[in-house]
């Protein structure tokens, strides 16, 4: 089978739970970041906080008490990053300033990547070190005809 004789359609990623040691820093963490970036909060208990909006939905849970305390590590088996789809640059620089005045745990501040021509994203963690990002491609992106995908040094070994 090749890539033009999809079998299965598919729109997009209906949601993602993320399980998180400090539900509470969490809780107060996402609940100002998903309604920024468009989500509407559909349930708020103190088991899940879950938010639809933007052709996604994103929720988290509390992690299992033995595991309370717990930090995210990337290199574990599992997620290693979340990355959200940006509508343009000046989102990804709104963004930003959101993440700055909520106290995030920056990595990069919106910067061009080696990813594609265009490529453009800041990158941040949660309260528990959970990596997300927030990233703007122009056009068709990697899908451009004569686009040429660059997995710069973070994947190329």
């Amino acid at each position: 089978m090749t890539t033009t004789e999809t079998a299965i359609g598919i729109n997009g990623m209906a949601h993602v739970i993320l399980t998180v040691s400090r539900f509470a820093a969490a809780r107060a963490f996402y609940g100002r970041l998903l309604p920024a970036l468009g989500m509407t909060p559909v349930c708020d208990t103190d088991k899940l906080f879950y938010c639809v909006g933007a052709r996604t939905a994103i929720g988290i849970q509390p992690a299992d008490p033995a595991h309370s305390g717990d930090r995210f590590v990337q290199s574990r088996v599992g997620l290693h990053h979340l990355c959200l789809r940006a509508r343009s640059r000046e989102d990804v620089d709104r963004l930003h300033d959101l993440l700055r005045q909520i106290g995030a745990v920056i990595i990069h501040g919106p910067q061009e990547g080696a990813w594609i021509p265009g490529y453009y994203s800041v990158l941040f963690e949660d309260p528990d070190g959970i990596r997300l990002e927030a990233n703007f491609v122009p056009g068709a992106g990697v899908l451009q005809p004569g686009a040429q995908f660059n997995p710069a040094a973070d994947y190329s070994s």
